[in-house]
This record gives structure tokens, C-alpha cells and sequence, in this order.
């Protein structure tokens, strides 16, 4: 998958820690920036539990079968009746949670974490969640999945109104909005706040009594219930409960508030019923392949949708050939429909890490093959086709196909199992603005020549609609969230809309990481 990164980025904070490098230095301490920015990152992943004596170990297996979808920070807190107790720490879920002592120090039977990439506010520890505040009538903390679409002008009125914000990520907006209403119930309180808010959002709160969880009115961002030992568990997908054995009960619906406590289990429907619209990305990419999103199995989404791309654009080719990781299951879709035999023409390094410090620009254009390694022997004097869930900035594909000619392939075509992305997101997706789409300033064949393979072509926005198993899009009633293919957003974009610009930072606190 092509990629990137987006202003969110916290490039500023790259070898902080590293006392050894200097200020020039820091500049080549990523393998190549051109292929860093060059991806769509994961959003943001939630997960909660509520009455289970081991709730931090539990809640802590769930985020680390989360961490595909954001590998920056970790956090959980949990409550042992009396007090709320919070772990948050940069890095991978097992740097942290995999430790006993950290577990011990997360005591009580309920708890809510989250695994972050940085969508809005930048990557260090005060914006890492859950994040935490004291109400008048208790704790309470909250992780986010999703970006609001309004998140800086609500701010801006929150500053305004007197509000001290600590972090600098939308989701402290969540926290002010239930602090300041004067509803008498918490539950009144919450849904107040989520009235106020637009754009995406999966939410897990956890209270004093209480686990919350809620989806925004169109669903874009998954949730869903499971059980584990009768006790109830909120996750951003299946593959969370598989882990640790639970049980799978249903999704949380689009607009839903569900809520969790001693006295059992209630359900709130506080928004206008409407018909959802699911991001098309979690199945083209951001979700696990063996989790079940709105039930529908991911792994054979991509494959269908491989399977939809051979009968749209296929060519006379000796191997089909994936990109891994992300290109696998829609390339051996490919493979099954066209009968052209799949191979890993492609290995990919797994334990490449983001501080190779490279002296030279000739050692810096090695970049590609630390993260993957053309297989000679599959494809050398063989007609290949590349298959890829995405083309972003074309820098990665570039590289790719010269690497396959470099080890021989007679020729390289090149097959993107989505659509072109043609217009940015703002409902959690880190990606840059319309001038850095490379399919929104190009045409195919500009692309084609840039990237130089012999032969592009993506899937057609119908035929991604067929792979879900629908006739195709209907443009009155799209049943899925598509902007970025076809610049129809499915909310309100306030702040993108507003006069007011944009400040350059949010916040004048530097904090070491």
C-alpha cells in the first residue's frame, strides 16, 4: 500500500531521545521519507470490559489484536471501585502492557484502552489515550476512534468560554462537552455532548458505575459487543474478542449509546434514524483480514474484490503477484478468478524498525528493500501483476516496479484493488490534501508513465460495490462512506468549511516523549 502521512505527524518529536544524533542527522533517521509518507495510516482502536476480575490483561490482549490499527501509543485505564488508575506509554502495546508490574498497577474489573495514530494532535504522551478527567459526579475517561469534523471550531468555543485544554487531540472536545452540561444524569449528559459533535466516532467511556459505548449516526467507524465469562466487552472488531476467547454478540448500531452497569444493559437511540454508511477503507484495508465487519467477513471482501478487479482489467501475465501485506487476499482473488497462478514475488521484512540511520543518499535509496525484496526466482523473464489495495502518492509503487525489473520481470502490470483516491478524509484516515493525491492531479496514464509499469488500471467504484455485494453505488443512497473516490461526504465538514484559519499549533506546552 502506497503511503503517507498528514500534518499530524509529529515529525518534530523523531530521535528525541536519541542523544546521540544530531540536529542534521534527524533529518535521515527514517528509512526513506518519500516511503514513510507515503501510506494510509490506521485510525484508532478501542477497547473496553465491564465486571471482570482480570479487566487491565484482558483489555490489554484486545489492544494488542488492535494494533494494526495504530502502533504510536497505548493506554488503559481501569477502576478498582474506589479509584481510577491510568497507564499510557508511546510505543507498541507490548513495550508496555506485556509487563506484570504494569498489569498490577491497573487493578479493578472494568477498564477501556485504546492503541492511537495520531489523526488529529500530535504524538506525545498528554494526548495518548484514554483521556481522563474528575466530573462532579465522578471519573471519567474516554477513548476515541474517528475524527469530528467540527473538533476545532467546538474547541475554539470551549478556549473561549474559559476551557483549559491539556492535550491537543479533538477527543479532550468530548470531555469539556460532558463536564459543562448541566444535565442531571451522566448518560443525559454524554448524549448531550454527542448532539454537539460531527463526523466520525467509536467511542468506549468508562465512569465510576458505568461502561458506555457509542457510534456515531452513520456508523462509519466500527463497534462491536462481545461477552467473555458473562461480562460485557466493546471493541473496534472481532478480531479483538477471537483473541481472548469471547464471545461475539452483535455490532453496535449506527446512532446507538449502549450502556453498561450493575443493573444490566440499556440501549439509547438518540439520533434520527437513518441508514448507515460504513467507511469503505476498513475493508479494503485499515481492518484485520479475519475480522467480521458488519457481517461481512473482511478477508473475502478482498477477495471478491480481487476477483472484481481481474474481470474489469485483466491482461495476458504469466504470475499475479501482491504487495504485501495489504495486497495478498485481493491478489489470490485475483488469482482464483483469472486462473493465473499467485506468487510471493514480494518478501516483506517484518523487523524493520523507523531508525536505521541512513549516512548517504545512495544508502537512503535502499530504503524499499529493507521493507520488501523483489523474489527473484518467482518472477525473473515472467509477465507479473502487481496487485495493491491503494495508490496514494506513487512514490512506493514507483519503487516497487523498478525493483521488479531489476530482477527480471519481462514485464509489470500494475492492478490497485480500490478506486482512485481523489479527494482527502476527515473522519480519521492520516491523509494529505487534494494537491498530494497523485490520482486527483493526474490521469491513468500520467500515473502509469510516472510509476513506470507497463500497464495501470484501479477498480472501478461499481465494481468495489459489487465485491460488497451490492448491484452497485447508487448515488442518491451510497451505502457506504466514499468521499475519497468520489468526493461525496457523507457530514457536515465545519472546520474545513470555517473562515477562521487554521492556527499553526494548537498548543505552546512542549512535552518530552
Amino acid at each position: 500500500m502506497d503511503e503517507m502521512q498528514g500534518p499530524s505527524s509529529d515529525s518534530h518529536l523523531k530521535g528525541r531521545n536519541r542523544p546521540d544524533l544530531h540536529q542534521a542527522d534527524l533529518q535521515t533517521d527514517l528509512i526513506d521519507k518519500d516511503l514513510d509518507g507515503d501510506t494510509l495510516r490506521e485510525e484508532c482502536g478501542v477497547f473496553g470490559i465491564f465486571g471482570h476480575p482480570d479487566a487491565a490483561a484482558i483489555t490489554a490482549l484486545g489492544l494488542h489484536a488492535l494494533q494494526h490499527r495504530g502502533q504510536e501509543a497505548a493506554g488503559i485505564v481501569a477502576f478498582d471501585g474506589t479509584r481510577f488508575h491510568s497507564e499510557r506509554r508511546l510505543g507498541l502495546v507490548g513495550d508496555t502492557f506485556s509487563r506484570r508490574e504494569v498489569i498490577e498497577r491497573l487493578p479493578g474489573t472494568s477498564a477501556v484502552g485504546h492503541v492511537r495514530y495520531s489523526t488529529t494532535g500530535e504524538t506525545i504522551l498528554r494526548n495518548v489515550q484514554p483521556l481522563f478527567a474528575e466530573l462532579n459526579a465522578g471519573g471519567f475517561a474516554v477513548g476515541h476512534n474517528g475524527n469530528l469534523t467540527n473538533g476545532l471550531t467546538l474547541r475554539r468555543e470551549l478556549v473561549r468560554a474559559g476551557a483549559m485544554m491539556q492535550s491537543t487531540t479533538d477527543t479532550e472536545v468530548i470531555l469539556h462537552l460532558v463536564a459543562q452540561s448541566k444535565r442531571n444524569h451522566f448518560i443525559d449528559r454524554f448524549i448531550e455532548s454527542l448532539r454537539a459533535i460531527e463526523g466520525a466516532y467509536s467511542l468506549v467511556a468508562l465512569t465510576n458505575k458505568k461502561l458506555v459505548g457509542a457510534r456515531d449516526p452513520l456508523g462509519i467507524r466500527p463497534l462491536v459487543l462481545g461477552e467473555l465469562d458473562g461480562c460485557p466487552i466493546l471493541a473496534s472488531e472481532t478480531c479483538a474478542l477471537d483473541i481472548i476467547g469471547a464471545k461475539y454478540i452483535r455490532d453496535i448500531e449506527n446512532g446507538e449509546v449502549i450502556v453498561f452497569d450493575e443493573k444490566g444493559v440499556q440501549s439509547h437511540k438518540p439520533f434520527p434514524p437513518q441508514a448507515a454508511r460504513p467507511c469503505m477503507f476498513e475493508y479494503i484495508y485499515f481492518s484485520r483480514p479475519d475480522s467480521i465487519v458488519g457481517g461481512r467477513s473482511v478477508y473475502d471482501v478482498r477477495k471478491s474484490i480481487g476477483a472484481e478487479l481481474a474481470r474489469e482489467s485483466h491482461i495476458d501475465c504469466d504470475v499475479i503477484v501482491p504487495v504485501p501485506d495489504s495486497g495478498v487476499p485481493a491478489a489470490i482473488g485475483y488469482s482464483q478468478h483469472s486462473g493465473v497462478p499467485f506468487e510471493l514475488g514480494i518478501i516483506r521484512n517484518h523487523y524493520v524498525g523507523r531508525t536505521f540511520i541512513q549516512p548517504t543518499q545512495s544508502i537512503r535509496e535502499l530504503g524499499v528493500r529493507m521493507k520488501h525484496s523483489a523474489n527473484r526466482a518467482a518472477i525473473e523473464g515472467k509477465r507479473i501483476i502487481l496487485i495493491d489495495d491503494s495508490l496514494v502518492r506513487g512514490t512506493t509503487s514507483k519503487k516497487i516496479v523498478k525493483m521488479m525489473r531489476d530482477a527480471g520481470a519481462r514485464e509489470v502490470h500494475f492492478r490497485i484493488a480500490s478506486p482512485p483516491i481523489t479527494h482527502p478524509d476527515y473522519y480519521g484516515i492520516d491523509m494529505p490534501d487534494r494537491a498530494n493525491l497523485l490520482a486527483a492531479t493526474h490521469t491513468i496514464e500520467e500515473m502509469r508513465e510516472l510509476i513506470g509499469c507497463d500497464t495501470l488500471a484501479f477498480l472501478s467504484v461499481d465494481g468495489l460495490y459489487r465485491a460488497m455485494g451490492e448491484p452497485g453505488r447508487d448515488p442518491a443512497h451510497p451505502k457506504f462512506t466514499d468521499h475519497y473516490f468520489t468526493g461525496d461526504y457523507p457530514t457536515p465538514l465545519t472546520d474545513q468549511n470555517q473562515t477562521e484559519p487554521t492556527p499553526r499549533q494548537l498548543s505552546l506546552l512542549a512535552e518530552a516523549s
